[in-house]
C-alpha cells in the first residue's frame, strides 16, 4: 500500500499512466484536460473531479475504482459494512434455482412492505441496516415470486435488486452493482413492467456516466424513453419519464452539450410542474425540487461553479427531501463553494452532510476530492477539517 500522502486518486492516475507507459505530455494529449491541470492533479496540488477521474479512465482503459480507490475496504472493515456485501452477492447468484425446499419465508404481504421498507432506508442513508436485512428479503422473494408468481411479487423483487444496486454504488462496489441491475432487468421483464424497466434504463446510464461513457448513457436514456413510451399516461410513467431527462441532463453537461442539457431540463421542469411532487414513484425524489437540483448538478458538471453557487444559494430543501438527496446536494455545494474560493463554507457544506448521511458522505469519492483540495489550499488548517480528514481515511 502506498504511504498516506501517496493515497489519493492523482497518485493513482500517476501509477496508471506509467504502467501504461506514457509520459505526462502524451497523456495529456489524449485528455481534455490541459498538461498544467494533469501535472497539479497528480501531485496533489488540486482535487481530481469526477468529470477527470472518467476522463483518464477512458484514456487508460480501466475502471474508474481503479483510479478512486474504491471500495475503500480499511473503512467499510472498520465499520463493519464489508461483511455485508458478500451475502448481498450470494443472494443476488440464487435467482434462477426456483423456490427453495427448505424455506419458510414470510407472507407475501410483510414482503412487499420489507422491499418498500429498504428503498425507504436507502433513501434515509440507514445503509448498514437495509445492508443487513436484504440478503434475507432477496433470497425470500426469489423462492416466494416462484412458489406463486404475480406481478407484485416480481416487482417486489426487482425493487429488491435495485437496493442491491444502489447500496453497491454508495459503497463503491460497481461490480455488484451491475450485477444487481442484471437480475433487476430479469425481474422487471417477469413483471411486465415498463417503468422498472425504464427505471433499470436509467440507472444503467448512470452508471456509463461515472465511467465517462456519455454517448452510451445518452442512447440508455433514449432507450429509457423508448420502454416507458410503451405503456400509457400516468403519474408513474411521467415521473420516470421526468427522471429519465434529469439524468440526461447531468450525461448531457459532462459531455458539455448544453442544447441537450437546456432541453433535458426544460421537459423536466414542465413535467414537474404538471404532476407536482412525485417522490413516491419509484423512490425516484422526481418533482420540482428535484428539477432545481439537477439545474445546480449540471452546471457544476460543466464547470460553471458562479452559476451552480447562485443557484444553490436559492435553493431551499424541505424537510421532506429524501436524506441522500439532501447530502448529495451538499457535496455539490461544498465541491462549488471550494472551487470559487469559498473554503470556510466548503468545510461547512461537507460538516452538514457527514452530519445528515455519516455512511453515504464518508464512502462519497468527491467528499475525499473535496477534503483534499481543501487540505491543499488552507493556511492554517482547521480542527475540524483535520477530522475530517482523519475521519474519511486520509
Amino acid at each position: 500500500m502506498p504511504p498516506p500522502d501517496d493515497d489519493h486518486t492523482g497518485a493513482r492516475v500517476r501509477e496508471q499512466r506509467r504502467l501504461a507507459r506514457l509520459t505526462l505530455r502524451q497523456f495529456a494529449d489524449r485528455l481534455p484536460y490541459s498538461y498544467s491541470y494533469l501535472t497539479q492533479v497528480e501531485c496533489g496540488a488540486r482535487p481530481a473531479t469526477a468529470d477527470f477521474v472518467a476522463a483518464c479512465a477512458r484514456a487508460l482503459r480501466v475502471d474508474v475504482t481503479v483510479l478512486t480507490g474504491q471500495p475503500y475496504v480499511t473503512e467499510l472493515q472498520r465499520d463493519r459494512l464489508a461483511e455485508l456485501v458478500r451475502p448481498i452477492r450470494e443472494a443476488l447468484d440464487l435467482y434462477d434455482l426456483g423456490a427453495h425446499p427448505d424455506l419458510t419465508a414470510r407472507p407475501a404481504a410483510v414482503l412487499l412492505a420489507e422491499a418498500d421498507r429498504l428503498c425507504e432506508q436507502v433513501r434515509a442513508t440507514h445503509l448498514r441496516t437495509a445492508a443487513g436485512a436484504l440478503p434475507s428479503a432477496i433470497t425470500e422473494l426469489t423462492h416466494t415470486a416462484w412458489q406463486t408468481p404475480s406481478t407484485e411479487l416480481w416487482r417486489a423483487l426487482a425493487s429488491t435488486y435495485r437496493t442491491a444496486h444502489d447500496i453497491a454504488v454508495k459503497l463503491g462496489y460497481y461490480d455488484l452493482s451491475a450485477v444487481a441491475l442484471d437480475r433487476m432487468a430479469w425481474a422487471a421483464e417477469r413483471a411486465s413492467d415498463p417503468c422498472l424497466g425504464a427505471v433499470r434504463q436509467y440507472m444503467r446510464a448512470l452508471v456509463y456516466f461515472r465511467e465517462g461513457e456519455y454517448a452510451i448513457g445518452q442512447r440508455l436514456v433514449a432507450s429509457g424513453h423508448g420502454i416507458v413510451g410503451q405503456a400509457d399516461e400516468t403519474r408513474e410513467t411521467l415521473a420516470v419519464t421526468g427522471q429519465l431527462h434529469l439524468g440526461g441532463s447531468v450525461i448531457a453537461a459532462r459531455a458539455d452539450d448544453v442544447t441537450a442539457v437546456v432541453r433535458h431540463l426544460s421537459e423536466a421542469r414542465t413535467i414537474a410542474a404538471r404532476i407536482g411532487d412525485a417522490s413516491d414513484v419509484h423512490w425516484l425524489s422526481f418533482g420540482p425540487t428535484n428539477v432545481a437540483l439537477h439545474r445546480m448538478s449540471a452546471a457544476v458538471e460543466m464547470g460553471r461553479y458562479d452559476t451552480a453557487l447562485t443557484q444553490a444559494r436559492r435553493i431551499r430543501l424541505s424537510t421532506s427531501v429524501a436524506t441522500s438527496r439532501r447530502a448529495h446536494f451538499l457535496l455539490d455545494r461544498a465541491r462549488t463553494e471550494m472551487e470559487t474560493g469559498h473554503t470556510e463554507a466548503a468545510l461547512t457544506h461537507l460538516v452538514q452532510a457527514r452530519r445528515a448521511a455519516p455512511e453515504q458522505t464518508r464512502y462519497h469519492p468527491g467528499a475525499r476530492e473535496t477534503i483534499r483540495g481543501l487540505l491543499h489550499v488552507a493556511r492554517r488548517t482547521p480542527d475540524s477539517l483535520t477530522y475530517m480528514a482523519s475521519w474519511v481515511g486520509m
